[in-house]
């Protein structure tokens, strides 16, 4: 009989379902597991303080000895940003296109960790062998070069991901997406399709980037007499292409701001990724050497982030830039989901201050619509659906599309992270569920914040600490000192002396109340501090600080 005849297929997300972001999917059959990407998330408004989020990959780590690889899709954080994290813990190779490679490696190279890691950079129509499973890059086409799907073949079936996708057919960068390949995989027959659903809800097919910058050429032909800003996304490569195009061509110099955009650029301009005319970019310390119709921005920041290039500039804290009347500023992306508030803020900053804000027409997704994703379904023909990348709402409309298409509802999975579906051409089936979550970073500590630092946060936030001081005598227990009482984000102490008057008595009760029943227990002296006080605080104020006992002895 041959090996895996009877074993069937798992297919376990890690993250990325109920959100954008986070994407990790591991594969397992019999003994071997490979992994599909490896992202992180950005903080909830909830999440005080942390930094970022990455996956729980505790079930990785208990079959460490299985883990044979990653296999990463395109260079986008929500893919790559938590590599350096689980590979400090899991440390296997990582197989990536060579601008993914780049970012990955720059990642690393933060982390101390380029040498420790083996990666390897793979071709369109690469295959490769980790234990049961066979590979192939397929070429795909995404708002970052060099993305890729992939053909996953298993002694179970093939399983196709398209990654992050989108069919553009004359883009800035490279070939348009491999159909054929897709065709012939669906030819020779796939047991499930793994699609991108971050545009299931949206009709019709997504643009090329090239139309982005036919509108670029427009808004620097209207504009030849003011300086020219344009925020995007610094890993947009292509974009940034099509502005040095223009810039070039209405003989405008570049300047790039932003930590992440400036790395971004220098990695793929080395890989040739990016072809920047000679004498085009220039250090922002130049930029009083030409006048400002001369010159144009190419900023973070589009997505009214507090601390981005552009934000700064909006509330004039940029230590180079200032934004002037005239100035032309264009939003070349839309906002995130969440993200619309923060935007809006800052186009209403940029507007005050007198500059021209232009958000229409300037921005492409770079992700698949209805039609696009009938197109793959078509040509992929699977025998099971499972659509990935995106919110509830998102795999709905995605799950919509596959019955469309007919296929059965019950061929459909609409999994949750952490469920294990287990298939083979038979059949298919949530067998059970594997522990996930959210693990915080905040500065260097990973996962040391947990929800009840949270909870905490959250309370000092809302309501402020009162701390209570009270000193000892070690031998007799009588108080030598205090109670003082120190306050944060409580009350102005200066306008309320008598309610702190008051606190202050409230407290010498309870502590001769304690004397006068021998409490001489630590812990019991300081619930009855926390009891009285907090009682008389609610009363006072409907306030509930977060109330510290401190006890010294002497």
């Amino acid at each position: 009989m041959k090996k895996g005849q009877n074993s069937k297929l798992k297919i376990i997300p890690l993250g990325g379902l109920e959100q954008i972001g986070m994407n990790i999917t591991a594969f397992e059959y019999e003994d071997s597991i490979i992994v599909v990407d490896c992202g992180l998330s950005f903080p909830e408004d909830d999440m005080l303080g942390i930094d970022l989020v990455i996956p729980d990959i505790t079930y990785l780590k208990n079959n460490m000895d299985r883990v044979k690889g990653f296999f990463i899709t395109h260079g986008h954080e929500d893919h790559i940003g938590a590599i350096p994290y689980v590979l400090k813990e899991i440390n296997v190779p990582v197989y990536a296109t060579k601008l993914t490679n780049g970012i990955i490696e720059h990642k690393l190279r933060e982390h101390n960790m380029v040498t420790k890691v083996k990666r390897k950079v793979v071709k369109y129509g690469q295959h490769i062998n980790l234990g049961c499973f066979r590979v192939e890059f397929i070429r795909t086409n995404h708002s970052i070069a060099d993305a890729a799907a992939l053909a996953i073949y298993s002694p179970a079936g093939t399983i196709v991901h398209t990654g992050d996708f989108k069919v553009d057919y004359t883009p800035v960068f490279g070939d348009p997406i491999d159909l054929q390949r897709f065709g012939e995989i669906g030819k020779k027959g796939v047991l499930a399709l793994m699609c991108d659903s971050t545009n299931a809800e949206r009709p019709g097919y997504t643009s090329s980037e090239k139309t982005v910058g036919k509108t670029f050429d427009h808004i620097f032909a209207d504009h030849v007499n003011s300086r020219i800003i344009v925020a995007t996304f610094a890993s947009n490569v292509d974009r940034v292409q099509q502005v040095i195009n223009s810039a070039y061509k209405y003989g405008r110099k570049v300047v790039v701001e932003g930590r992440s955009m400036v790395n971004i650029i220098t990695i793929a301009s080395e890989l040739g990724y990016l072809n920047i005319p000679d004498k085009t970019l220039i250090d922002i310390e130049e930029l009083k050497n030409y006048p400002d119709e001369q010159t144009v921005l190419i900023t973070t920041g589009s997505q009214g982030e507090s601390m981005a290039a552009l934000s700064r500039m909006a509330s004039n804290l940029h230590k180079k830039i200032t934004i002037q009347p005239g100035d032309t500023v264009i939003f070349s992306s839309s906002p995130i989901p969440g993200n619309e508030k923060a935007v809006s803020r800052v186009i209403n900053e940029l507007s005050r201050k007198g500059a021209d804000v232009i958000f229409q027409d300037t921005h492409v997704s770079g992700h698949a619509c209805q039609e696009d994703i009938k197109l793959i379904y078509s040509l992929v023909k699977p025998q099971y659906a499972i659509p990935v990348h995106g919110e509830y709402k998102h795999l709905k409309a995605q799950a919509k599309i596959a019955r469309e298409l007919g296929i059965d509802k019950e061929n459909i999975f609409i999994l949750s992270s952490g469920d294990v579906l287990e298939l083979d051409e038979n059949s298919a089936a949530v067998t059970g569920e594997v522990p996930v979550g959210d693990i915080m970073v905040d500065g260097l500590g990973v996962g040391d914040v947990g929800n009840i630092v949270l909870r905490d946060r959250q309370h000092l936030a809302e309501d402020g600490i009162i701390i209570v001081v009270l000193t000892l005598e070690g031998d007799s227990g009588q108080v030598v000192a205090g109670p003082d009482i120190v306050t944060r984000g409580f009350v102005y102490v200066r306008g309320s002396e008598s309610l702190m008057d008051e606190a202050r008595m409230v407290l010498e009760d309870t502590v001769s109340y304690c004397e006068q029943k021998n409490i001489t227990d630590w812990g019991k002296i300081k619930n009855e501090i926390k009891d009285s006080l907090g009682e008389f605080v609610w009363k006072k104020t409907k306030r509930r600080p977060m109330i510290m006992p401190i006890i010294m002895e002497v």
